[in-house]
């Protein structure tokens, strides 16, 4: 009688591991931009340590940008570090066609050489970029990221709610996708991959 149990269990078990399997997609971490909402997009002028940075600077090459500040507890460095991770797993002749920057959306207090130093420890390719709070809300609003101060009790004061998506930009200058936060590194390096072969 017990046998005759478990043995029904063990294929209603089956049944709804099998009906799961057929039912649940999840998520792809690469959000494809629909054409009729895609945020606009476009060039931008920031200062890095080195000096005046701008989009059209990296053209021919894939741009992978982030939002986000050095003071970010959690979220910006599990991003940037999971995107360098992917980065990574590319060849060599892969990456030399793929550039990260790094868009602070705390301008009061991350400075172009604080920037320098924070990206440095992630990639010492990464180019963390700066700028007027007024420039940064504009670009922030073209590439459709959100982000707000929020006043908390610890030193610092304030700590910044910001969008957590790393957008794509196409070596031609357009926005074409997302890849979401928490993304692991190997489906970084599968989206990056994906927009390096388009034609």
């Amino acid at each position: 009688m017990i046998e005759r149990i478990l043995i029904l269990v063990a294929i209603l078990l089956a049944g709804v591991i099998a009906g799961v399997g057929l039912l649940w997609h999840p998520e792809t971490p690469e959000r494809p931009l629909p054409k009729a909402q895609a945020p606009a997009g476009g060039d931008f002028t920031l200062q890095s340590a080195r000096g005046a940075v701008s989009l059209k600077d990296f053209r021919g090459k894939l741009v992978l940008l982030y939002f986000g500040y050095t003071y970010c507890p959690d979220i910006c460095p599990t991003s940037l570090a999971a995107t360098v991770t992917g980065l990574k797993q590319l060849t060599p002749e892969e990456a030399a066609k793929v550039a990260m920057i790094f868009i602070s959306v705390d301008p009061q207090r991350d400075t172009p050489a604080r920037l320098a130093e924070y990206v440095e420890f992630f990639d010492p390719s990464l180019v963390g970029v700066t700028g007027e709070p007024a420039v940064i809300a504009d670009i922030a609003r073209r590439y459709g990221v959100f982000y707000s101060a929020q006043k908390v009790d610890s030193a610092g004061g304030y700590v910044v709610d910001h969008s957590a998506d790393t957008l794509i930009v196409a070596p031609d200058g357009r926005l074409v996708a997302r890849i979401a936060h928490a993304t692991p590194p190997a489906e970084v390096a599968v989206a990056i991959r994906k927009h390096l072969n388009l034609p």
